[in-house]
């Protein structure tokens, strides 16, 4: 590097500029020192920021666990109980072996030397070592009363010494908290002995829960007052006005006459104005007034609770929750007033909605006792005026009140309640009430014919989806009743089965709900078509013969369905499925059965989108035709199979070579099935080992030369069966070397291959989907 001094010269020169240097160092470090400790005092330093040669941006070393501030607040802490610890011992162990004087002395001294040290190290910035020893201090007084009481007044009530107490040590500490500001702890624990002044001084004078709720009930008012100046004393506000008003609820409930709750009636309403006092103060305060709402419903309905069944106590809290609820409206109140009090009518009317809902379920589960003798014709039990009228009055008003609601705050939610306690009282009221069967049918088949049409027409989707639910639910219900009569069943399922299909046909509804109704209607015709056989001498098997006439008419009309043609098929299907039970106790009947179906599915494949279907019917047929040789005893399937079998696949072979791009499936499937499925059915009920042994060469054939001209259905289908043939072979022996093992051993060997699966899980998914292109490549 070249400079234009001499190197000597500048040799000097750097030493006279790293000489000022250094001494600019020095003077910046004690400066900083200063500087902490003058923010330390103050109660408070910042992170210090990192300096010196090695200073980079962003964090260079290890995070401290602790700064120098909560480390010293630890230790503080540390020594502060240690030395309450210590005061303890010495007050309840040693105080007996000192004199009257000694003690005294003791405590004073001690006492006057923790409350008057802190004033020393305020001064000095120790504001952390003060709080720690002004809060020694306090426990030193509450240990003087004690002493006090234990050495001069022994015989004292203990009750009404320590309210006195609370009240002294609550004055004195909030006075040394006056005094010495910079403290954050007297101020606080003075308002926490304050709490017990007057619920002490209510137990020594009159023992008792009443005089316990009215004297924390007052020292929560007070708490209240003073937390319109100190935000922290809402706290203890709350928890001593919760008590109070749990004392209240608790004597309420448990009065056995009107006189009884009027006390604790008194005490609710009392809280309730509090509460709503301090709600209409507060704007942050709506749960006060939330809480004194609940409490004035509580107290106003306790009064009348002795007198009435529990059903009609539960509609009394109700409508006196009612007028709660018009505080949505009413604007001359604070916001905070108004939310609580409307929260609180609505708590009120969901649990009344609740407790009648838990009601109506239990009368309306009941009708599944009807399973158990179905048309026995029983008579209901009556309750006129009773609890069922209270909780059908109850579903009714809370109705009328989430309605109103739903128009006052024009929101879906509680139109969707109303709708669903409407519906719940208005159809449970009838057996409820006990009416005789046809006017109870009648009423709840117009109510759920009310729910459909509602389901249909409204323009709001809660609405419409909440009453398309209770009508599900209530024709559910009402044909599980129906059961109990046969004229009822035909009736009842008659007119639900028309009203869906009415509801299907209406254009304007939504697709599901249409889609709903239609295929409930396909399940009415079939359930009256079963019930109609039932009513007949038939048989139970030939009861499916008419239950054929649901798919056959759905496949008839097919295309004419419009949009619900989809549903109604699939509930045809499921009719037909139906139809194939019943006949399964006879065979003949079940082969007429299945060709039946058989025809259906055929005549509902002769349209283009519904082709599928002819697979189906193939089926269908072959089963027939298998089951009336079952019938007739034949043991030797492949003489009828096989016959069919040939031709079948010298007509596949002609078909793929007119059309190279025809599936296997379409051209061999069904030859290759009609032989070797058979064939598989009687290899498993047959013991000896020439139809399997010639069956499983026949199918390693089929699958070998799927393998060779690549074919998916020889592939398969041959696989499949060789695969199940083998199962069959092996399985005695594999039962005879599962009984020979220890028990441990099958557990063992599967945890064994789960663990070699997890291990190579990725290459399994990898083989799998290289073996679903493979066979994807087939035709």
């Amino acid at each position: 590097m070249n400079t234009p001094l001499p190197p000597a010269e500048e040799l000097a020169l750097i030493d006279r500029e790293l000489a000022q240097l250094d001494a600019r160092r020095l003077y910046l470090l004690g400066r900083r020192d200063w500087l902490l400790r003058l923010l330390l005092q103050s109660g408070g330093a910042p992170a210090p920021v990192r300096w010196g040669p090695a200073a980079t941006v962003g964090p260079a070393g290890p995070a401290k666990e602790a700064s120098a501030p909560s480390a010293q607040n630890v230790l503080l802490t540390l020594g502060a109980v240690l030395l309450a610890v210590a005061a303890l011992a010495f007050t309840l162990v040693s105080w007996g072996s000192m004199g009257i004087a000694g003690r005294s002395a003791v405590l004073a001294a001690v006492t006057a030397a923790a409350l008057g040290t802190p004033v020393l190290l305020l001064r000095r910035g120790l504001r952390s070592t003060a709080e720690s020893v002004a809060a020694v201090g306090l426990l030193l007084t509450v240990l003087d009363a004690y002493a006090l009481y234990a050495l001069g007044m022994p015989e004292a009530n203990g009750t009404g010494y320590a309210a006195g107490a609370a009240a002294v040590l609550a004055a004195a500490w909030a006075g040394y908290g006056s005094g010495l500001r910079k403290l954050r702890i007297p101020l606080p624990a003075a308002v926490l002995a304050a709490q017990f002044a007057l619920p002490l001084a209510a137990l020594a004078v009159r023992p008792g829960p009443q005089a316990l709720g009215w004297a924390l009930l007052a020292t929560a008012a007070l708490d209240a007052a003073l937390a319109l100046k100190v935000r922290a004393a809402a706290v203890p506000a709350a928890v001593t006005g919760a008590g109070a008003l749990l004392i209240g609820v608790a004597q309420s409930w448990s009065a056995g006459s009107a006189a009884q709750a009027l006390a604790p009636a008194a005490l609710l309403l009392a809280g309730a104005a509090l509460g709503v006092a301090a709600a209409w103060r507060e704007p942050r305060a709506s749960a006060a007034a939330l809480t004194g709402a609940l409490a004035a419903v509580a107290g106003l309905g306790g009064v009348a609770r002795p007198g009435l069944d529990p059903a009609w106590t539960v509609l009394v809290h109700l409508l006196l929750a009612l007028p709660l609820l018009a505080a949505v409206r009413a604007s001359a109140l604070p916001v905070a007033v108004r939310r609580g009090s409307a929260r609180a009518g609505a708590a009120v009317a969901s649990l009344a909605a609740l407790s009648a809902g838990a009601a109506v379920g239990t009368a309306l589960v009941a009708r599944l006792r009807v399973l158990g003798e179905v048309w026995a014709a029983t008579t209901p039990e009556r309750d006129p005026y009773g609890s069922g009228a209270a909780a059908a009055l109850t579903l009714l008003v809370a109705a009328g009140a989430a309605w109103w609601l739903a128009r006052a705050l024009s929101r879906p939610e509680p139109m969707v309640v109303a709708v669903a306690s409407a519906w719940a009282g208005l159809f449970a009221a009838p057996v409820l009430l006990g009416f005789p069967v046809a006017a109870a049918f009648a009423a709840q088949l117009a109510v759920t014919g009310a729910a459909g049409a509602l389901a249909l027409r409204s323009p709001a989707r809660g609405a419409r989806t909440a009453a398309a639910v209770c009508a599900l639910t209530g024709a559910a219900n009402v044909s599980l009743g129906a059961l109990d009569g046969r004229a009822a069943t035909f009736a009842v399922w008659g007119l639900l089965g028309a009203g869906c299909a009415a509801a299907a046909a209406y254009g304007a509804a939504s697709r599901p709900i249409r889609s709903g109704a239609a295929a409930s209607a396909v399940g009415y015709a079939t359930g009256v078509l079963v019930a109609a056989g039932a009513v007949s001498d038939l048989a139970v098997v030939w009861w499916a013969l008419p239950v054929l006439a649901v798919p056959a008419l759905a496949a008839a009309l097919g295309p004419r369905l419009g949009g619900v043609r989809l549903p109604v098929e699939i509930a045809a299907a499921g009719a037909g499925a139906v139809a194939v039970g019943l006949s399964a106790g006879r065979a003949g009947t079940l082969a007429l059965v299945l060709a039946l179906a058989g025809v259906v599915c055929a005549g509902a494949a002769v349209r283009p989108e519904r082709r599928v279907l002819g697979w189906v019917a193939g089926a269908l047929f072959a089963a027939a035709t298998w089951v009336r040789l079952a019938e007739a005893g034949v043991s030797t399937p492949e003489a009828y199979a096989l016959p069919v079998t040939v031709p079948a696949l010298v007509v596949g072979v002609l078909r793929r070579r007119r059309d190279p791009g025809a599936s296997s499936w379409t051209a061999y499937g069904p030859g290759l099935a009609a032989t070797l499925v058979p064939s598989l059915l009687a290899a498993w009920g047959d013991a000896g080992w020439l139809r399997p042994l010639l069956l499983g060469a026949a199918a390693l054939v089929v699958t070998l030369l799927g393998a060779r001209w690549r074919l998916q259905a020889p592939l398969l289908l041959g696989g499949a069966v060789l695969a199940a043939v083998a199962v069959h072979e092996l399985a005695p022996y594999v039962v005879q070397v599962a009984g020979a093992l220890p028990r441990w051993v099958p557990p063992a060997l599967a945890g064994v291959l789960l663990l070699a699966v997890g291990a190579t899980y990725e290459r399994r998914l990898r083989d799998a989907r290289r073996l679903r292109v493979a066979i994807g490549r087939l035709r």
